[in-house]
């Protein structure tokens, strides 16, 4: 059974930053999605087990960071630049079963993620 623990959420203005933690009970695929009120979760980021492969939105491109601290399981999302329009509820997921290098994987697709955290809200005033 995997286990995920996400902190980090909050209130913050636009233009701020905030760092999203997620503490996993071993080291999997993680990823990172949020759901905004009347719309579909959707991905954000990825990060490969090691760390050495990540992969983003388009829409967080260059503003978010995706990282882990092997050594504590843990994985975090930094959020620079926040816009109102990441207001969401933020979810830590775990691919638990594969690899960045097998074939075809898509690190986007929610179906890959088994586990998922309690979410986190990120609210961003204009």
């Amino acid at each position: 059974q995997v286990q995920l623990v996400e902190s980090g959420g909050g209130l913050v203005q636009a233009g701020g930053s905030l760092r999203l933690s997620c503490a996993a009970s071993g080291r999997y695929i993680m990823g990172w999605f949020r759901q905004a009120p009347g719309m579909e979760r959707e991905f954000v980021a990825a990060i490969s087990r090691s760390g050495g492969s990540t992969d983003y939105a388009d829409s967080v491109k260059g503003r978010f960071t995706i990282s882990r601290d092997n050594a504590k399981n843990t994985v975090y999302l930094q959020m620079n630049s926040l816009k109102a329009e990441d207001t969401a509820v933020y979810y830590c997921a775990a691919d638990w079963t594969a690899y960045y290098s097998d074939s075809g994987y898509t690190p986007g697709q929610m179906k890959n993620y088994d586990y998922w955290g309690q979410g986190t809200q990120v609210t961003v005033s204009s």
